[in-house]
């Protein structure tokens, strides 16, 4: 039975998306053979699983991956598209297109056309100014960020002046975080004193000249160091949650909760820099967020959110010792006119930590990468081994583990898994 209904929905993606599949088919195929012998054709098969280490030993992912890279040029246009292919053994698949979009050269301005992953800033894994692509949380941040930044629908202009450079960029659709599903062991934990009722009708944002999203970023390269600047008007990509109370008026005790979650807009400017000093790298990053909506314990208000500006900012410092890559960053959030009953802490800090080294002759890799959150004392401590068996094909093995028992990273911690990837490219 379950065999029936796997089969069921492969079918139905592939219908689904037949006029897709097919054409790319002709392409790949040589049904137009001009393009077919221009047409660069690379990507990967992955195999995924994990396991829960934990009595139960449940496998906490079984994902079978096939994602194509195709790029064409052609004089002075271009394209590139990247469909996927997700399956798993207990879900419906996902098929999709990270990025299919159209590129335009003129002497000193690129123009790119369509469904773009757009990538700023200078943090490691961590979204200060790259805000542009939301994010994909279905899965928390360990799957890569290739995948978990999101592509959108943009249409984005580079102009070209010796070392400096200005991009401006235009989302006519806004595109919200996508959050796991309500059974999904990365659902993050709720607070709220009783189980809520959802009302989704005011969280939709209909596409509009109006609801368009704008950004711009000046960079520059000069010997002393590299910067960004950079601003936008936005929706915040992750909803405010609107908390509606009802309670009784005789014994002040709450009957009902109900839950709005709505996006709201974000003016935002910031920027990054990197620069070197003797043997280390120094980078930084921050950026001020006017307008973002917090939640609160208040029982008083009538939706339980308030509305502050906000601080966000990096620093980080990269050194080599010993053929050890070494990096650490120190993160940090910070509300302005903080209000003492909001749930988020007024200062949140974090660490990240990276050390990694090459043995082999490069063949392999060992890395452990780590968040740690001051505040709660929790982390998320990744090890990885990585060995490059031959040309293109890969094994990989590692683990997440989480400390502590609450705090951003805390929350999961009986989500501790070990996995193992397999990955051939081409």
């Amino acid at each position: 039975m379950v065999r029936k209904t796997q089969s069921q929905s492969v079918r139905m993606i592939f219908k689904r998306n037949a006029w897709l599949l097919t054409g790319l088919m002709f392409l790949l195929t040589g049904e137009f053979p001009v393009i077919a012998q221009e047409l660069l054709v690379t990507g990967y098969v992955r195999n995924y699983t994990g396991i829960l280490l934990n009595e139960t030993g449940e496998f906490s992912i079984l994902q079978n991956t096939v994602y194509l890279n195709l790029e064409h040029r052609k004089g002075k246009a271009a394209f590139r598209a990247n469909p996927y292919i997700y399956h798993y053994s207990d879900r419906n698949q996902t098929f999709g297109l990270r990025q299919a979009y159209m590129d335009v050269y003129f002497h000193a301005v690129d123009l790119r056309v369509g469904k773009q992953q757009i990538i700023w800033g200078k943090a490691d894994g961590v979204f200060i100014t790259d805000i542009v692509s939301p994010k994909d949380l279905s899965e928390f941040l360990l799957p890569d960020f290739e995948e978990i930044r999101m592509g959108v629908t943009a249409v984005k202009a580079d102009y070209y002046s010796g070392n400096h450079s200005l991009e401006l960029v235009w989302l006519p659709f806004f595109t919200p975080t996508r959050m796991p599903e309500q059974e999904s062991i990365w659902r993050p934990r709720s607070d709220f004193p009783m189980t809520p009722q959802f009302d989704d009708s005011d969280r939709e944002v209909t596409g509009s000249l109006a609801n368009s999203e704008w950004f711009a970023k000046y960079s520059a390269l000069t010997p002393a160091v590299d910067f960004e600047i950079m601003a936008g008007y936005a929706w915040d990509d992750d909803p405010a949650m609107h908390v509606e109370r009802t309670v009784d008026p005789q014994t002040g005790q709450m009957t009902a909760l109900t839950v709005k979650p709505k996006h709201h807009r974000l003016t935002l400017a910031g920027g990054s820099f990197s620069t070197t000093l003797g043997p280390a790298v120094l980078r930084g990053e921050g950026a001020f967020y006017a307008g973002k909506y917090f939640s609160t314990a208040d029982t008083s208000a009538a939706e339980a959110v308030v509305r502050k500006n906000y601080l966000h900012y990096m620093f980080g410092l990269d050194y080599t010792l010993w053929g050890i890559h070494i990096s650490g960053q120190f993160i940090q959030q910070m509300i302005r006119d903080y209000h003492p009953a909001m749930e988020q802490d007024e200062i949140e800090s974090t660490l990240t930590l990276l050390a990694r080294r090459d043995f082999l002759r490069e063949t392999l890799t060992l890395e452990i990468f780590s968040y740690i959150g001051l505040n709660n004392g929790d982390a998320l401590i990744r090890p990885r081994l990585v060995y490059d068996l031959h040309d293109g094909f890969e094994i990989l093995a590692g683990a997440n583990l989480f400390i502590g028992s609450q705090g951003r990273f805390g929350q999961y911690n009986d989500n501790d898994m070990g996995y193992v990837k397999i990955k051939y490219s081409f």
